[in-house]
């Protein structure tokens, strides 16, 4: 976990910004729950278990600021709430997900799929496609 903050720090650093406590103890949340899409608020509570002075309004802004530095990705699943991961700066693009319309799980899948289509729509639209995301909406093998 070490490596990934330090690769965070610099991150941090490079854009003016430190590495306070607070968001210190938001990133390791995240790490540790790594694959899990938490909302803020799921990781307020994760927070509040190694930094209980930490505030709910610190959280969002927390995970506000590492939006904005590339830091971490938010998603829209559709269920009234954002969800976060951390970005992966070896993926190309970001991977899509499953989304369970009855249990609410969400399962990544790593394949780019869509590879074909994109080459074809900068072909044939003349656009240059930096990036896509895709949700598959559905019922998991435990909800079927």
């Amino acid at each position: 976990m070490d490596s990934g903050i330090t690769g965070l720090k610099n991150i941090l650093k490079d854009k003016g910004y430190r590495l306070t406590k607070q968001r210190r103890a938001t990133v390791e949340a995240i790490i540790a729950n790594h694959g899990k899409h938490m909302s803020a608020e799921e990781i307020y509570l994760e927070v509040k278990k190694t930094c209980p002075e930490i505030g709910l309004a610190t959280v969002y802004r927390t995970m506000l600021l590492f939006e904005e530095t590339g830091m971490l990705n938010k998603h829209n699943f559709d269920d009234g709430r954002n969800r976060y991961e951390l970005t992966n700066p070896e993926e190309d693009h970001h991977h899509h997900h499953l989304i369970c319309i009855k249990c609410g799980s969400v399962t990544e899948v790593e394949e780019d799929l869509l590879d074909l289509l994109e080459e074809k729509i900068e072909k044939q639209h003349q656009f240059d496609i930096m990036d896509h995301k895709v949700k598959f909406i559905g019922y998991c093998k435990k909800c079927r």
